[in-house]
């Protein structure tokens, strides 16, 4: 069973196991077809294609940020349609370092199942190893997914808010330091961060290639971040749920598991002009 990661040649043995469920979430935000273009161009034999919009998020709100979690119902009735059930394995890729595909994984443990994992440096790691592609359209039999008791806690903005104000909570925004710092968004239409919140940039989880760290070195990295805190007072985000996934699965990888998710991030924070902003660096 993979509950992280999955390496190419891993990826290779497994794929045609009808117990295996391979899901394509390349995505670009300024390009939201982009994806679905280029699954068709050429994937990974047996994938499905999961756009980040549609599949793996729910339409946007009033208040929402700009990709809330579908319901629980939602995301079931998804991962049925996908041929996900207990028993399956899932394995999600995207163009390469795990930035897309992280939500997924993230979704999936929110519902329950731990069966998942992401593959190492993505599409790109599986092209480099000259393993085969294919430009079929996919199909898998349905099957019923049964949401379980969660493996990834949430936090809603109120809770955000009465927990960085009692220090109950590390808040680390996945963004980069130049989002982070207010001084080139170009995404949002606030710009700036949750005041208490520290900037660790997804990115610093990968190596020049897009593959994660080793975990040791992951290990060593978030604990210094920690401190004497536990992972479990770790909350997550980003700009809107995404990359803020990957600093979790990184967490995980290194054995610090136990830290939550913020979905709805700055997007939602900055619905409310009420709730407070900082800029700079910290």
């Amino acid at each position: 069973m993979y509950t992280t990661l999955i390496e190419t040649g891993e990826l290779a043995a497994a794929m045609a196991d009808p117990r295996c469920a391979i899901l394509d979430c390349r995505f670009d935000l300024a390009q939201p077809d982009w994806g679905a273009r280029v699954y068709a161009a050429g994937h990974v034999p047996h994938a499905l294609y999961a756009h980040l919009d549609r599949d793996l998020a729910s339409a946007v709100g009033a208040g929402s940020g700009r990709h809330p979690l579908p319901s629980l119902t939602e995301w079931a009735h998804t991962l049925s349609r996908w041929g996900i059930d207990e028993s399956v394995q899932v394995v999600a890729y995207d163009q390469g370092n795990g930035a897309y595909a992280a939500r997924l994984w993230g979704l999936l443990r929110w519902a329950g199942h731990t069966k998942v994992a992401v593959l190492n440096g993505g599409y790109a790691a599986w092209v480099a190893a000259g393993l085969p592609i294919s430009v079929a359209v996919e199909v898998r039999a349905a099957r019923h997914f049964t949401p379980r008791a969660s493996a990834l806690g949430t936090l809603d903005c109120r809770e955000i808010e009465r927990a960085l104000a009692e220090r109950q909570i590390l808040l680390v925004d996945a963004r980069g330091a130049d989002r982070f710092a207010g001084e080139n968004e170009k995404i949002d239409p606030v710009a700036g961060h949750i005041p208490g919140a520290s900037n660790q940039p997804f990115v610093a989880n990968l190596d020049p290639e897009g593959r994660f760290l080793p975990a040791a070195a992951l290990r060593r990295r978030w604990q210094e971040i920690l401190g004497m805190r536990p992972a479990s007072d770790l909350v997550s985000m980003c700009g809107s749920g995404v990359t803020a996934c990957h600093n979790l699965l990184a967490l995980e990888i290194a054995g610090l598991p136990g830290a939550r998710l913020y979905p709805g991030s700055w997007s939602e924070w900055i619905r409310d002009p009420a709730r407070p902003i900082a800029r700079g660096p910290i």
